[in-house]
């Protein structure tokens, strides 16, 4: 929501048209309503950073995703190891989010996702309790009782299997008892449910995970290490 910040990014939208496009749902009668956010761009403050949480909580929305910026290979940033972003400071950015949402209403339910009660996104519970969903699209992603399969990536490839009747299923996996029990492990640690009593070490862990019940499940700042944690998983 910083125009600067997203003209660093190669953006072509503008704090305006995010507002049209709350707006536009909002009218259309849409009542739970998601924005997308990045951080950790290059040269990007923290003031910077808190005028968008800011501004996209004063949107009024039900639902936030927030994610720190990831150097994919083969992309213009991936090129420029100057633009690259900062551990420290997206942890930072991290834990300010986390604090301005929960200040106004929102709750954390997934690592990086933040929603209004009511209001947690349906597909992304499916995704991590290891339900069945369908992928439509190319390089669409889908999951049924332990078979992961995904859609050919190229649209031209897509449509093309499409019109001739043959199969867009690119290929596939099935995965065995043992990784699906880790998996579940894997998947539930990063929500609010968190894993059974047992399968970490609390001890060794003080400080990034704590007890809910007879679950565990990551502090903020466990959240910051979540995936150091996902390694020290001890399936029974």
């Amino acid at each position: 929501m910083v125009p600067r910040v997203l003209e660093i990014l190669g953006r072509t939208h503008n704090p305006d048209n995010v507002r049209t496009g709350v707006e536009a749902a909002r009218h259309a009668g849409i009542s739970s309503i998601n924005l997308d956010v990045m951080y950790g761009a290059a040269t990007e403050t923290v003031d910077e950073w808190r005028t968008t949480v800011e501004h996209i909580i004063a949107l009024g929305v039900t639902h936030i995703s927030a994610y720190g910026l990831t150097v994919e290979a083969g992309t213009p940033l991936a090129l420029d190891p100057s633009r690259y972003p900062d551990d420290d400071d997206q942890a930072d950015k991290y834990m300010l989010t986390d604090q301005m949402l929960m200040s106004a209403g929102f709750e954390n339910y997934e690592i990086s996702n933040w929603s209004q009660p009511g209001h947690q996104c349906r597909h992304n519970k499916v995704y991590w309790s290891q339900g069945n969903y369908q992928g439509f699209g190319c390089a669409a992603h889908s999951h049924a009782d332990g078979r992961r399969w995904w859609n050919v990536r190229t649209p031209e490839r897509y449509i093309s299997c499409v019109r001739n009747g043959e199969s867009v299923e690119a290929a596939d996996e099935v995965l065995d008892d043992e990784t699906r029990a880790r998996e579940a492990l894997e998947l539930a640690l990063r929500t609010a449910d968190g894993v059974p009593v047992g399968v970490l070490d609390e001890e060794e862990l003080a400080g990034l995970i704590q007890r809910r019940g007879n679950q565990l499940v990551l502090t903020p700042q466990g959240r910051l290490l979540a995936n150091e944690v996902i390694l020290r998983l001890r399936p029974r």
